[in-house]
């Protein structure tokens, strides 16, 4: 019977290396899908503040109100935006300060209350999305249309994956 030396330290190391190189590469991906949305955040924040001197939270907040031109509840923007209510109540108060959405009753529910743009609102958001549509475009210039085709389709791959893993 013939017995095999122990593996060495080095030998242990690149076997540890080895059963975990999947893990690695996930972490790479992560890494980098968050690092790239960390930039381009910070970028669209940074112009935001510059040039319609408003906040990424306030223009996500419109962004949402536009796509709901009869409004949402305060309950339905939390859900929307990913937030606490707090944070959606804070935001929408200086909206509103500034006359960019109103709250108005709810029909069946004297409670509760709608959240939606004022026309001043719409027609602000209206420019700032324009403006933010060709920031996002200047931002991934790097990749050409073959290149985003095919990412935006493996992040819906990897969204859908997701969903199914409950998250």
């Amino acid at each position: 019977m013939t017995t095999r030396p122990a593996p060495t330290s080095d030998e242990r190391i690149a076997q540890f290396h080895d059963e975990h190189e999947h893990e690695r590469e996930a972490l790479r991906v992560w890494l980098r899908l968050l690092s790239c949305t960390t930039l381009i955040e910070n970028e669209i924040s940074t112009r935001l503040r510059r040039e319609f001197a408003t906040t990424l939270p306030r223009f996500d907040l419109m962004a949402q109100l536009a796509r709901s031109p009869n409004g949402l509840t305060m309950g339905e923007l939390s859900q929307r935006l990913m937030v606490t209510g707090g944070n959606v109540t804070g935001v929408t108060d200086t909206l509103e300060r500034d006359g960019l959405v109103e709250r108005l009753p709810m029909p069946n529910d004297r409670r509760a209350r709608i959240v939606r743009l004022t026309p001043n609102g719409k027609a602000l958001f209206d420019r700032m999305a324009a403006v933010h549509a060709g920031w996002v475009e200047e931002l991934i210039s790097g990749l050409g249309e073959p290149e985003r085709r095919e990412l935006y389709r493996l992040l819906g791959q990897l969204k859908r994956g997701l969903g199914a893993a409950g998250g």
